[in-house]
């Protein structure tokens, strides 16, 4: 039991001193291709490197590290999660999945266990998505699903993201050899903290992740007419912001009305020209979607945009809807589902099972591979926020777990 204890206590001090390296000096903020995301995957990478694992930087920044079984054809199995941050975020999220799985390689190499199949450790380079409006990248390229089109996207800087990865090292043209065949890879494993307060409120310290609600991410823009506010009757307006505010109370009222299958949310808001003596033309706001169900997600689609059709028909405003991202639910996998129950009840926790509502890497990579997720407790479900933290008894209890589930998953390929 000490043993857990003492490795529960090495993972966190390597998440503190992965918090430590950061772009501003009062939060954690490591987005993709910066110096400090540099100087980030360059620690993880030492990391792995003393634990003797076969490691090479891919293409796009992922940090992949190899713990090679004696049999060169057999399958690989992932464990994986992310680096990267959200501005201002807090220390768990993604790097927890990261630490965790070098923890689990490194027991497998100092016990000697004889695995049968290859494990690849990945420390994805970007899932956030924050400086270039792309997410999954690190993931995409490993699924062999990156959309060369968004090489030309830019940051608020004006940088590419082509001119990004290449001035981090990364080389374009071997994109496609990254990609790892579905032939080869025998299943993929992330740990991620619940960004949610079930399990803080039920004290459980880790859940199966049954499914991962798939999203669209929809730009409205409505567009009317600017005019002086002290002089044009309120009757003869075609106020944008009012159809916008209309809209966004709907979407609130569909939503809550469907809560049991969806959540929709209105985040950013923008006005051009924004002025308190003028009359809002145009309005840019984000519509949010997400659902475990494809034809619910579709539906609620549908509805909203017709919603919003009506409001602005009414109001003698113009609207224009576009798609910006389009992901589909993922159901993971049953068989490694049920190793995971396995793993917990070994343990004596209550087995939970959980929908994420967040997206993860596991996305693009079910297209190629079985996946599993396993959540861990976190305090009072805060994420992307300096508050998110994680208790050492809980990363001690999803280390047992963890232990199980790879000792089950040899136990079943040796079968």
């Amino acid at each position: 039991m000490q043993a857990y204890l003492q490795r529960a206590q090495n993972i966190v001090e390597r998440i503190n001193e992965l918090a430590a390296i950061s772009e501003d000096e009062k939060g954690i903020t490591r987005t993709f291709g910066t110096k400090a995301f540099i100087q980030g995957r360059d620690k993880v990478e030492w990391w792995m490197q003393q634990a003797g694992l076969d490691i090479r930087i891919d293409s796009i920044g992922n940090v992949r590290g190899r713990f090679a079984c004696s049999q060169p054809d057999a399958k690989t199995f992932v464990i994986a999660s992310h680096i990267d941050t959200v501005a201002n975020a807090g220390k768990w999220d993604g790097p927890l999945g990261v630490i965790i799985g070098l923890d689990l390689v490194e027991q497998l190499s100092q016990t000697k266990t004889v695995v049968p199949f290859h494990i690849e450790l990945i420390a994805f380079s970007d899932e956030e998505g924050v400086r270039f409006h792309t997410t999954y990248l690190g993931s995409k390229v490993v699924a062999g699903s990156f959309d060369t089109s968004l090489l030309e996207k830019k940051d608020a800087a004006g940088i590419t993201l082509r001119k990004a990865i290449e001035e981090m090292g990364g080389d374009i043209g071997q994109m496609q050899k990254d990609a790892i065949s579905p032939a080869e890879v025998l299943g993929y494993f992330e740990i991620h903290i619940e960004q949610g307060p079930v399990l803080y409120e039920n004290h459980i310290p880790a859940a199966i992740v049954t499914a991962i609600a798939g999203q669209r991410r929809i730009e409205v823009i409505f567009r009317g007419m600017a005019g002086h506010a002290g002089t044009v009757p309120m009757e003869m307006r075609n106020d944008a912001l009012c159809s916008a505010a209309e809209f966004i109370l709907e979407t609130e009222k569909y939503a809550v009305a469907n809560k049991e299958n969806m959540v929709a949310t209105v985040g950013k808001l923008n006005i051009s020209n924004a002025a308190s003596n003028v009359i809002p033309g145009e309005v840019i706001c984000s519509l949010d979607v997400r659902s475990a169900d494809e034809t619910t997600l579709s539906t609620a689609s549908r509805h909203l945009q017709a919603l919003c059709n009506q409001i602005c028909i009414k109001r003698n405003i113009e609207f224009e809807w576009k798609t910006i991202q389009q992901t589909a639910p993922v159901t993971c996998d049953k068989a490694l589902i049920q190793l995971l129950s396995q793993s917990i009840k070994q343990e004596n926790y209550d087995v939970l099972s959980l929908v994420s509502g967040a997206g993860h890497d596991a996305v693009p990579i079910s297209a190629i591979a079985p996946v599993a997720m396993m959540f861990v407790r976190c305090f009072k479900g805060i994420s992307h926020n300096p508050l998110e933290n994680v208790e050492l008894k809980d990363i001690e209890a999803t280390v047992k777990i963890s232990d199980n589930f790879i000792k089950n998953l040899i136990k079943k390929y040796n079968q």
